[in-house]
């Protein structure tokens, strides 16, 4: 069983990152296709999607994965298949209910964006594209229940197939869709925006037949499960909901964590900036915020996070036996192998700014300035995202809640004033004291409940401090030498200059981790038996 269940992992979690991977990588023929200035009219869409979708799915697959495997494991099979059935129903009403709202009140949402008439876009035109999105609303919280399903039953490939399909479809129908509206039927960007953002809606519908495939095909073992039910337990459905809404309550509060900083900026940016005469430029700035830097500010964050996550059931299980040694040592890994992998990535990305801009998207001093900015962020949205995992882990994830939600408000309070003083890097400045205040709490919290601080780590994060001070030196003194010798407009000249600095910082980086220790501490026996690989291929 145990084999099965680190497959099942591994192919959940392959899934999960090829449709990221995905996810981030499309925004660079999007943005040659819709330019800029659409930028932010699809996030002006995509943001309140987001938050709604989250509210109605997030947690949902994790949560009745838990409960059908727990009674799976005490042979009461019919409990399971009884709340897939009712979730099914309640998930319908509840994505119909989602759309309806989104839809109706699409407006509203247009109102807290379009503020001044100089702005490029109007109240009309933001909300054709918040009620082109909204449609995906109504499949995809029962194609996340179907996916709970397939888990609980420790059926990992539905989910992850389906994930995939999902994202394909949607990418293609998003690139498609806009060129054709543009380049064949001489649509406007709005028209070409809006079936981007219906791609959400495709891809759910493609998500879902990969599922409905599925259940066809295993539903005769399903039923055999169920002819050897036990019959013994009666469950209440609503003490079964009760419990499934308090558990997964904290990974909707997770998961909406960034949309939510992003609603602030859709809801403040606008009027902040009209109220220093930069209304013109508002849309445009608001989509390179929101949108094009962010989009590679979130690449370090998924990989980092993707490694350190895969330390925190050990976590879980470590605490719930009480052994509280175990429990910091594996606390130490997992802040430093973090730390370890976001920062000289976050470097790196501060470092070659301008090229990366300009192969994602084109050449910008203003999009290159406020990359540079954002960079550090990914160090905070990791740091967030992991240590409210480990709050779900010594099962205090109620102060999750808490901790970011006074995060918003802190940037809320201040977002207005430091896009006056600041202009686009105050939004940037904003977001990042919030996450600050709400990642203190959360350490503040393990500390009180784990008995666990930084500080027993201070050491080797002054080493991890220290060779990326070192490397960026290098890195720099090499960009600043080839950077004359390649054309600053050209992708393609771009992806070689940031690749020769990466092997330089990559190398200089592993080099020192490699002599000081501080590698085979974090990675030990992983980082042995690629030594060992690596010997013998050189024998």
């Amino acid at each position: 069983m145990s084999s099965k269940l680190i497959r099942g992992t591994f192919i959940l979690t392959l899934g999960t990152f090829i449709s990221k991977f995905l996810g981030l990588f499309y925004v660079i023929p999007f943005y040659s296709i819709v330019g800029k200035e659409a930028t932010s009219l699809y996030q002006y869409g995509y943001v309140p999607y987001t938050i709604f979708i989250s509210i109605a799915t997030a947690g949902v697959p994790l949560a009745v994965s838990k409960f059908i495997a727990k009674y799976n494991a005490l042979g009461e099979y019919a409990v399971g298949r009884r709340l897939f059935k009712s979730g099914l129903m309640i998930m319908s009403l509840t994505g119909i209910l989602a759309f309806l709202v989104m839809y109706t009140f699409a407006p509203a949402f247009a109102k807290m964006v379009v503020l001044d008439k100089e702005q490029i876009y109007t109240i009309e035109e933001v909300a054709y594209v918040i009620r082109a999105v909204s449609f995906a609303l109504i499949i995809v919280p029962f194609m996340s229940l179907m996916r709970g399903f397939f888990q609980g039953h420790q059926s990992m490939g539905p989910s992850a197939v389906s994930q995939v399909i999902e994202q394909i479809a949607r990418i293609i129908f998003l690139l498609a869709g806009a060129y054709i509206v543009l380049n064949v039927l001489s649509g406007n960007v709005v028209e070409a925006i809006g079936a981007a953002t219906f791609a959400a809606f495709v891809g759910a519908v493609f998500g879902l037949l990969v599922l409905f495939w599925y259940w066809k095909k295993r539903k005769k073992h399903l039923d055999e499960l169920l002819e050897k039910d036990e019959g013994k337990t009666h469950v209440s459905l609503v003490d079964i909901y009760s419990e499934i809404v308090v558990y997964a309550i904290p990974f909707i509060f997770v998961g909406i964590a960034i949309p939510l900083y992003q609603l602030v900026d859709m809801a403040t940016f606008n009027r902040a900036m009209a109220a220093i005469g930069q209304a013109k430029i508002s849309d445009t700035v608001f989509g390179i915020v929101n949108f094009s830097t962010q989009k590679i500010v979130i690449i370090p964050v998924s990989l980092a996070t993707a490694f350190a996550m895969t330390l925190v059931p050990l976590v879980t299980s470590s605490f719930v036996s009480g052994e509280a040694g175990k429990v910091k040592k594996q606390l130490d890994q997992t802040f430093q192998v973090l730390l370890f992998l976001t920062v000289p990535a976050v470097v790196g990305i501060m470092l070659l700014a301008e090229p990366f801009y300009t192969v994602f998207y084109e050449q910008s001093g203003i999009g290159t300035d406020i990359l540079r900015t954002y960079a550090p962020v990914a160090i905070l949205f990791a740091l967030f995202t992991v240590t409210a995992a480990i709050l779900q882990g010594i099962n205090e994830q109620r102060f999750t809640v808490f901790s970011l939600l006074f995060g918003i408000l802190l940037k809320f309070a201040l977002n207005i004033p430091l896009i006056k003083m600041f202009q686009a890097e105050g939004a940037i400045y904003a977001t990042a004291i919030g996450y600050s205040a709400s990642i203190i709490i959360n350490l503040l919290v393990i500390r009180h409940y784990a008995g666990y601080s930084l500080r027993s780590v201070a050491g080797k994060i002054g080493q991890i401090v220290l060779f990326n001070a070192i490397m960026a030196a290098v890195v720099f003194a090499a960009y600043a030498g080839l950077n004359p010798l390649f054309d600053a407009g050209s992708k393609v000249q771009g992806t070689v200059l940031i690749a020769i600095c990466a092997v330089i910082g990559a190398a200089v980086y592993f080099f020192l981790s490699l002599r000081t220790g501080l590698a085979d501490g974090l990675f030990g026996a992983r980082l042995d038996r690629l030594k060992n690989k690596f010997g013998k291929a050189k024998a």
